[in-house]
């Protein structure tokens, strides 16, 4: 029987939606940590796609720097017998196709060239294995991000507003609000302590990218203001900033269509943010993640 690219991309959102199912079902029978496991999750592998996140969390909820046999031999680490892999899904990508060399601007003395173009073929299954599921070599344990200096972090994400065409302004009339946004302005009580303001920052900017996201579902003011808030988690707990509990975050509400957009809206939203402020180029977006268009 032929297995076209279509059929492997439905087993990808079959996998991942029985994750959803998942999260669900053990939301229903009174664990709300799963939740903040899975937006754990995604501040730990950010870089990762949605369904590849949800595969590691739902299996492996204590995993931190995950990675395949070989890539762990490779620094010196070898996984401990008996150890059973987190399955994951790796793109399958075309060989680069020859496209022609673009027409140069006028004035420029030759055309520049053109990025190779590669198609998605579908998805293989592949397992990676959890630092703590190996040994060897001692290895740094850090995702890239430092809080060591919020006022950078600040000027960082004053910029992004500035790029997405947002303003940001400080008020003491929004008191006692400690932020607010609104088509394209976010105000902020002046006077907070930096960590604080970082945060509040965060939950109005997740506002203002999330109002202009197109989504599947129809969604009022109270999702975006729960998925707001997730991001907001997610992208804090990456910086190692003290966040309110992720259990106060009730992205779940009997709708299992509503929660999977959630928590792809939610992480795509925070990838972004997070490259942003990432200290190296990071891609935040993966071919995984483009089943769920």
């Amino acid at each position: 029987m032929l297995v076209t690219s279509k059929d492997k991309i439905k087993s990808v959102r079959q996998v991942v939606r029985a994750g959803v199912e998942l999260l669900a079902n053990e939301i229903e029978a009174g664990h709300p940590e799963v939740l903040s496991e899975c937006l754990r999750a995604m501040a730990r592998f950010h870089t990762y796609s949605f369904g590849n996140v949800l595969l590691v969390a739902t299996q492996r909820p204590t995993a931190t720097q995950v990675a395949g046999w070989r890539a762990w031999n490779e620094v010196g680490r070898t996984v401990k017998p008996g150890e059973k892999g987190i399955l994951i899904f790796a793109p399958i990508l075309s060989q680069p196709k020859k496209v022609e060399t673009q027409p140069a601007e006028e004035g420029e003395s030759s055309g520049k060239p053109a990025h190779p173009q590669q198609e998605l073929l579908g998805f293989r299954p592949v397992r990676v294995f959890d630092v703590a599921q190996t040994e060897g070599a001692q290895i740094a344990e850090t995702n890239g991000f430092s809080t060591g200096d919020l006022g950078d972090t600040l000027t960082k994400l004053a910029e992004f507003a500035t790029a997405q065409e947002i303003k940001i302004e400080y008020s003491d009339k929004i008191a006692p609000a400690r932020g607010t946004s609104y088509r394209g302005v976010i105000r902020l009580l002046p006077d907070m302590e930096a960590e604080e303001t970082v945060s509040v920052l965060l939950r109005e900017l997740a506002v203002q990218m999330l109002y202009e996201t197109q989504r599947r579902s129809l969604v009022n003011r109270d999702v975006l203001l729960r998925e707001a808030k997730a991001v907001a988690f997610v992208v804090g707990n990456a910086l190692g900033l003290e966040t309110e509990p992720a259990e106060s975050i009730h992205l779940y509400r009997g709708n299992l269509n509503l929660l999977a957009e959630s928590l792809e809206v939610v992480k795509r939203t925070a990838a972004v943010i997070l490259g942003a402020l990432s200290p190296r180029d990071v891609a935040v977006t993966s071919a995984v993640s483009e089943v769920w268009q």
